[in-house]
């Protein structure tokens, strides 16, 4: 597998995204949201409020979005590890280099 340079601005912003997407899932930001959008009567849904709702619920979902893109592709690579594990391990049972031992039995 080819190692990739580490882009120090791209780390840390995959750092900022998982952490800001750990933090949008609390329970806090939850009615914090409700709270912002309660506020609409108030500012007689402005295109200002609208902008900042808007604007908001993007980044927030740009945001998460990384955070799962990443998370699936650390899955992805190890269902591939395990997968590669089991054909080499069919492999060598087919080819005679593992021993096949037989079942135990519990009742003896």
């Amino acid at each position: 597998m080819k190692k990739h340079k580490t882009n120090p601005v791209i780390s840390k912003f995959d750092s900022f995204a998982t952490e800001a997407s750990k933090a949008m899932g609390s329970t806090a930001v939850f009615f914090d949201c409700i709270d912002l959008g309660l506020t609409g009567p108030v500012f007689d849904y402005s295109e200002t409020w609208q902008l900042i709702i808007n604007t908001g619920t993007t980044i927030v979902t740009f945001l998460i979005q990384k955070a799962q893109n990443k998370n699936s592709l650390a899955l992805q690579i190890k269902r591939n590890g395990i997968n590669s594990l089991k054909l080499s391990q069919n492999s060598a049972h087919q080819n005679g280099l593992l021993l096949r031992l037989p079942k135990l039995n519990p009742g003896l």
